[in-house]
């Protein structure tokens, strides 16, 4: 697995309302401005003028539903094969070109978007990056390179609060809590949440050919399977479910140069 640095604060566990307490909302988005700059030196990004305007364009009628902080949410696509998804602290949303091709219609674009706004919303990287301060005695070294011009201190703090992949592995409530949020955040916004379970079902059968594009959401994520039959117990059917821009965006991306795969 590619290894960053200050990107790796992306990695989130369980809340807690406690652990919230250690780190602020202000300096989760701090810490994540460094975990972008940190991830837009080493993921390739499709940089089409059309496709960036439609993910952000669902990641903002998303995100004005989302409960919690007012984080400043940003929308990116990787130029990645694999099917998957990652979340940053404090708002930056990366979705791999994979995740696209993968999704059948718009609701399935909107539900892996939905789902990782919900980290975010949900403070989930807040509760880890909390948590690893305490292990490390960190706490004081944070608060002394936050809100200042120090900003290759906080790029090495970053690396030391959570050393490893960018892509760590959710606890199963961290993933449960998000589906079921992020769900609540399709309806909201006027989506067909069941395609969340949709693109699960997707995800259980390119598992079953082999895994290959999957491995990576496999090795950071539960079950898809298990999941989307959890989500088609508790989701109700209504809302959009597609669009003549998803089938334009779609169409343009198969156009465009094969996605390497983030392994290369």
């Amino acid at each position: 697995m590619r290894r960053f640095a200050a990107a790796t604060l992306l990695a989130c566990s369980a809340a807690s309302a406690s652990a919230f307490a250690l780190i602020s909302v202000e300096q989760e988005i701090e810490l994540g401005r460094e975990a972008q700059a940190e991830v837009r030196r080493q993921v390739p990004e499709v940089r089409d003028a059309g496709v960036s305007r439609y993910i952000s364009g669902i990641g903002r009628r998303l995100a004005a539903h989302a409960r919690g902080p007012r984080y400043p949410y940003s929308f990116s696509v990787a130029n990645h094969s694999e099917i998957n998804a990652f979340a940053l602290p404090g708002g930056p949303v990366w979705i791999h070109r994979g995740a696209i091709a993968a999704a059948k219609n718009e609701a399935q674009v909107a539900a892996v978007l939905a789902h990782e706004i919900a980290h975010i919303s949900q403070r989930h990287a807040a509760d880890r990056i909390s948590k690893q301060l305490v292990a490390n005695g960190l706490i004081g070294a944070l608060g002394a390179l936050l809100g200042n011009d120090r900003s290759a201190e906080r790029a090495q703090l970053g690396a030391r609060i959570l050393a490893g992949g960018y892509m760590l592995k959710f606890s199963r409530d961290d993933e449960r809590e998000a589906d079921a949020v992020g769900a609540t955040i399709m309806r909201r916004a006027g989506w067909d949440s069941q395609e969340m379970a949709g693109f699960m079902e997707t995800l259980a059968q390119e598992q079953r050919r082999g895994a290959g594009r999957v491995a990576t959401f496999l090795s950071s994520h539960p079950a898809p399977g298990e999941r989307a039959q959890r989500l088609r117990k508790t989701l109700r059917a209504g809302g959009l479910k597609d669009s003549a821009a998803f089938r334009r965006i779609k169409a343009r991306l198969a156009q465009m140069s094969p996605a390497p795969s983030m392994n290369r």
